[in-house]
């Protein structure tokens, strides 16, 4: 083989000796291993800009690959020797950038992960983040949501089972009587004489000389008044053996004169055993006193008042509890009612509803405490002739 050299120093290069540690006689330290420098320079090219691709898209780690072992001087001056020139500066191709080196990692240590900067932070590290975020808060919203409508649902059916039982309230269980409520306790007191043994009284129905059933209205004046033991002392006919047969034990009236002067009125009490009786008596009189086989009776205090028991009359009764309540309006000059004349039906309405029923009765159910009045009125009025 031919060696050309180039210069004068290569020509003094020789072989080296196996084992010797100097590759030419008299120089310094061995080379450094690896290709030798060109001795020829190279055009300085701008390295190429590589944008760094983001941490998620990586590929992993490759093994860099390793370096050949260094070659023996006579070898590289061979090879140095057999390679062509280098072109001259103006003439040297461009050569691509190298690759940046990535050095390999130790197997016993993981490989380095890069935080991500504050400048453009990892959106994998982010999004994840943000969707549990919206997670929680989304089922918070649908969690209260939830709650409030079962609420709602718990509130209106409370409501529509107290409306339920206030309109059919449910029977209890226990043996013993029911509390009844206080319009009830006032009925059950009036419905017979077990419950309401107290016999009636004169005073207890007209009080005074004057009578006012209603405040600020004109008050009526009270003629006379009488008890008695017997009924048939109010009634006459059948109507009498009636009230004896249903057990009335007791009647309690009075003659009184209207305000304006122009009626009489005789309204009482009659005491019978329950209020069974009773009823039976209201709706028997009706039909004696269209058949004509009896008639309530007026009592005449004077002879100014004499029409009441003799002069055709107009006649109205009720029944509250064990008592039925009556009373007889006739004009004080003893000419007929006619059958359009208000002024009777207020009379009657003043006396039986006013005085008897919210007024007598009412004080004796309460005991003697003022109560809710009722709008019943009276049941029935007739006329009757004044014939005894």
């Amino acid at each position: 083989m031919v060696y050309r050299y180039e210069s004068d120093e290569d020509a003094f290069m020789e072989y080296p000796e196996p084992g010797s540690d100097r590759s030419v006689l008299g120089a310094g330290p061995p080379p450094p291993a690896g290709p030798s420098p060109s001795r020829f320079p190279t055009p300085s090219l701008p390295r190429a800009t590589r944008v760094a691709p983001p941490v998620a898209a990586r590929e992993p780690l490759r093994a860099a690959p390793q370096e050949p072992p260094p070659l023996p001087d006579h070898a590289r001056t061979a090879a140095e020797a057999q390679s062509p020139a280098p072109p001259s500066e103006a003439q040297s191709p461009i050569r691509p950038a190298e690759p940046p080196m990535v050095p390999h990692p130790s197997p016993a240590e993981p490989p380095p992960v890069e935080p991500p900067t504050s400048a453009e932070p990892s959106r994998s590290a982010g999004l994840p983040q943000q969707r549990r975020g919206g997670g929680r808060l989304w089922q918070v919203v649908v969690g209260g949501a939830a709650v409030l409508a079962l609420l709602a649902l718990c509130g209106l059916g409370a409501a529509a089972l107290l409306a339920e039982r206030d309109k059919n309230p449910l029977p209890t269980e226990t043996t013993q009587p029911e509390a009844a409520a206080p319009g009830d306790t006032e009925t059950q007191a009036l419905d017979s004489r077990d419950t309401d043994a107290a016999p009636l009284t004169a005073k207890e129905l007209f009080p005074g000389k004057q009578l006012v059933v209603a405040d600020g209205e004109p008050a009526y004046r009270v003629l006379k008044t009488q008890s008695s033991a017997s009924c048939a002392v109010a009634a006459t006919g059948e109507i009498a053996d009636l009230l004896g047969r249903l057990g009335c034990t007791q009647v309690v009236r009075a003659t009184l004169r209207t305000p304006d002067g122009d009626h009489l009125v005789t309204t009482g009490l009659f005491n019978l055993i329950d209020r069974a009786n009773a009823e039976r008596a209201r709706d028997r009189i009706r039909v004696l006193l269209d058949e004509r086989e009896g008639r309530l009776r007026g009592m005449a205090a004077s002879d100014d008042s004499a029409a009441i028991a003799t002069a055709p009359a107009r006649v109205g009764w009720q029944v509250r509890g064990h008592y039925l309540a009556y009373a007889v309006v006739a004009r004080s000059d003893g000419e007929a009612i006619r059958s359009g004349d208000t002024k009777a039906r207020e009379i009657l309405f003043d006396m039986i509803e006013l005085h008897l029923n919210r007024g007598v009765l009412e004080r004796r159910a309460d005991g003697g405490t003022a109560g809710q009045p009722t709008d019943e009125g009276v049941d029935d009025t007739r006329t009757q002739d004044g014939n005894d």
